[in-house]
């Protein structure tokens, strides 16, 4: 074994070492006794290792340095004694040590700096003491390591160092003292004139004073950041030749750019999250070399001009309050690669702003007020953010970015000219189907190389695969994706969808208003119920006509709808439309739910023979179901206008979770409605006995309730589906049937509701021919009205007419009920007490 250099024995539960167990291998380079349960090592232990280079005794049970066993290992240069529970290092334990270049004392529970056993190694080059228990580094505590590069001294409890501290570290360049907790700038770093690596990052010092680095003009790098500094001094980084990277987070009381003078080689420059308000003209003078310059979380309003910075690849400028970009802001910057402008005020970027930029492929003005984009000179562009500009809606062409490849767009329509059609919202692994397919192509061609090499040419079997590869990767990548709810082409989709909302259109609006013809119009008596089925037919109305706008817009952008979504979706008149689409459909619920109490509170009362509900009542619960109704509809107005979130302009049961929860609430509110109607008829028809109800008068508008209860819970069943679905991550609903239940299933009570009054309630046929009949008297009367005014006889005419027509209306009137009474009439002595009308009156001279 003797003539072995290297001898490991690590991680062999070794726990102790004899006095002289190696003696004999003088040939030894490399000991390795790593990993084992070693708690002290006895005097003698490496005698006569005169070769030894490398001892590893690291992750012991060490609690100090081994007093006498390590001296005078002349060839010894790296020693590793980390990981271990070392308190003390006896002052003497290094002597002999004349060759060490390497020490590692970190992860151990050192609390000070072995100044005295530190002055043995002249020769050391490197040292850590990190992951120790540290508070206070001495002055001169290193004053005879001169040979000394890397002193790591991180992750201590380090919170004062003396000014002297570093004296002597001639040939220091890298110094960390990161993760302590240093309160004040280490001004002791004055002294190492050749320090290039500075690390202080994660303290808790609050300011840089003035000419902080005066001493270190061959600083490369400064990593100071994760510390409050609040303030900087407006000369702390000047005259500093050689530094190539400065970094500054959270100074949140600067308000100046910091005067770079001498500081010529800076290359990365990140001053984020201060105060600062514009930037001087000279400062690309001051570096010429930048390269990266990041300014975000500032308060920036103007920009000077870059052009002098003709070696800057990336400018991040995000978070600030830049209002214009101008056309000399970037000119000339021909190794630009990455603009960042997002999150700004930017209304206004001029036409040629971005037009002497050859290498720009990244361009983020996402999240401004922009309303016209630039595309000139942006022909090589890869990555192109344009989201947050909602003042954006105009289409932008593919033809201006022939190399685009990823790019955020304000509305889904404008992705549509890049190819993102509606087929990819509904088979979204369509492309990586594509690029699957074409690479198992590409892989068949591969494998089939050697025959094809005698049928055709080696050099155009690989053009051929060049361009297969580039057939089936080029491709955009464009968000939001165009699908059901943000189409391209059609509003609707479907010719199934259009022609089932004309059809509902239709329906419900001529149904509803010759129901509330009917209702108001008719010369019998309006009873409480009468009026409540008038008023739902007068919102159903209302339902239609919103079914209808939305149809006349998809008839209007018939084939081009992306060019007009983003116009339609985000203005008044969707906003509008939704709007009247949930105040109508929450008021007919309302209403229902308030016609369905009434008629059984009428019908229990008529049974008793006691007064119906009193006509103050009634009006006051209709008032309230209106008034709740436009308040519930109100609601997504003030939320984030959840109108506008498609060109439906009805809020989606999925998205945002202001969204969720507002159709959720909607769902629990209605279906409360349709619990509280079904009890109230249950009750009624389990109180009265067999035969009793037919027996009630106008038992047709007890049963025309029941039905039209039966009929809207119904179609309601669907919407409370769909919320609830969406609310449990239900992703079994394709977003074509969501899309088929919002426009015709939503819709579909309103066209419902009037055609079961007109085929099953014998009132609308009565009322209907009253009003046929009120209709024709009134006609005959004009007709009679305008031969009399011309006649010879006008006079005695008149007066003969006059005094029928009063005997006529007195006999009319004789048989009229209060409106506010339960019990009236039949049906039959109404008819015949409107059979006339009054006619004009006019005056016997």
């Amino acid at each position: 074994l003797s003539v072995f250099p290297h001898s490991d024995l690590s991680m062999n539960n070794i726990t102790k070492l004899p006095s002289s167990p190696v003696h004999n291998l003088r040939f030894l380079e490399e000991l390795r006794l790593a990993g084992n349960g070693l708690t002290s090592i006895p005097k003698g232990a490496f005698a006569g290792l005169f070769s030894l280079k490398v001892l590893m005794l690291q992750n012991n049970q060490l609690r100090q340095v081994p007093t006498e066993a390590l001296q005078n290992l002349r060839s010894l240069q790296s020693l590793r004694l980390d990981a271990n529970h070392i308190n003390y290092v006896p002052p003497n334990c290094f002597d002999g040590l004349v060759s060490l270049r390497h020490l590692w004392l970190d992860d151990n529970s050192l609390t000070e700096i072995p100044v005295q056993a530190f002055r043995s190694l002249p020769a050391l080059q490197a040292m850590t003491l990190a992951l120790n228990k540290i508070h206070f580094i001495p002055d001169y505590a290193f004053g005879n390591l001169s040979s000394l590069v890397v002193l790591h001294l991180h992750n201590n409890r380090i919170y004062s160092l003396g000014k002297k501290c570093f004296d002597g570290l001639h040939s220091l360049e890298t110094l960390d003292l990161n993760y302590n907790s240093l309160d004040e700038f280490p001004t002791a770093i004055r002294t190492l004139t050749n320090l290039k690596e500075l690390g202080f990052h994660s303290n808790n010092i609050k300011s840089i004073p003035e000419r902080a680095f005066v001493g270190n003009p061959s600083l490369i790098t400064i990593h100071f950041y994760d510390n409050p500094i609040q303030l900087v001094g407006k000369s702390a980084f000047q005259h500093l030749p050689e530094l190539r990277t400065l970094t500054l987070n959270g100074a949140s009381q600067i308000t100046e750019f910091p005067d770079l003078t001498g500081t010529t080689s800076l290359e990365s420059l990140t001053l984020t999250g201060a105060q600062i308000t514009s930037l001087p003209s000279s400062a690309c003078d001051q570096l010429p070399n930048l390269q990266v310059l990041d300014l975000s979380y500032n308060l920036l309003e103007d920009l000077p001009c870059f052009t002098a910075c003709k070696r800057l690849q990336k400018i991040d400028l995000h978070h600030n309050e830049i209002g214009e970009i101008k056309a000399e802001t970037f000119r000339q910057l021909a190794a630009l690669r990455s603009l960042d402008l997002a999150w700004n005020k930017i209304k206004i970027i001029h036409p040629k702003a971005f037009s002497s930029l050859p290498s720009l492929i990244k361009l983020d003005v996402s999240s401004n007020l922009l309303s016209s984009f630039p595309v000139t000179g942006l022909h090589g562009l890869t990555h192109l953010k344009l989201t947050g500009n909602r003042a954006l809606q105009s289409l932008i062409s593919s033809e201006s970015f022939p190399e685009l490849k990823v790019m955020e767009m304000p509305y889904a329509y404008q992705c549509c000219a890049f190819g993102a059609c509606e087929s990819h919202y509904k088979l979204p692994s369509q492309w990586s189907k594509d690029e699957n397919s074409s690479i198992d192509d590409l892989h068949r061609k591969d494998a089939g190389l050697l025959q094809i090499q005698d049928e055709r040419d080696f050099e155009d079997f690989f053009l051929d695969f060049e361009e297969d590869l580039k057939a089936h990767h080029h491709s955009v990548q464009c968000s939001p994706s165009p699908g059901p709810f943000k189409p391209c082409d059609h509003l609707f989709g479907s010719w199934l969808i259009r022609v089932g909302v004309w059809a509902i259109v239709g329906l419900t609006v001529v149904c509803n208003a010759l129901v509330s013809a009917t209702v108001f119009r008719s010369a019998s008596s309006l009873s409480s119920v009468k009026l409540l089925i008038g008023l739902i037919a007068l919102v159903n109305a209302l339902m239609g006509l919103a079914s209808g706008v939305l149809a006349g817009v998809d008839a209007a952008t018939f084939g081009s709808f992306a060019a007009y979504g983003a116009e339609w979706e985000s203005g008044a008149g969707c906003q509008l439309t939704g709007l009247l689409s949930g105040f109508a459909s929450q008021a007919s619920v309302f209403l229902l739910t308030l016609a369905a109490l009434e008629r059984a509170l009428a019908a229990r009362q008529a049974a008793k023979l006691a007064a119906g509900p009193s006509a103050a009542g009634l009006r006051a619960g209709i008032v309230l179901c209106l008034a709740l109704a436009l308040s519930v509809a109100v609601i997504p107005l003030l939320t984030g206008s959840q109108y506008g979130l498609s060109p439906l302009c009805l809020p989606l049961p999925f998205g945002e979770p202001p969204a969720m929860g507002y159709m959720v609430a909607l769902v629990l509110l209605n279906s409360l409605c349709f619990l509280v109607m079904t009890v109230a008829y249950t009750k009624l028809y389990c109180s009265l006995e067999k035969g009793e109800l037919d027996s009630l008068w106008d038992c047709s508008m007890v049963k025309h309730i029941a039905l039209l209860l039966f009929t809207n819970c119904i179609l309601y069943c669907p919407v409370a589906f769909l919320s609830f679905s969406s609310l449990l991550n239900l992703t079994f609903i394709s977003p074509e049937v969501i899309k088929s239940i919002l426009l015709v299933i939503v819709p579909l009570p309103a066209c419902l509701n009037p055609l079961l009054y007109i085929f099953f309630n014998p009132h609308f046929k009565e009322d209907l021919g009253s009003l046929q009949k009120q209709t024709l008297l009134w006609r005959r009367s004009k007709h009679a009205s305008l031969i009399s005014v011309n006649s010879e006889d006008i006079e005695k005419q008149s007066c003969d007419s006059t005094q029928a027509l009063v005997t006529f209306t007195s006999a009319s009137i004789s048989y009229d009920v209060p409106a506010g009474s339960s019990l009236v009439p039949s049906s039959h002595q109404m008819t015949e007490s409107c059979k006339l009308s009054a006619v004009a009156f006019v005056p016997c001279r």
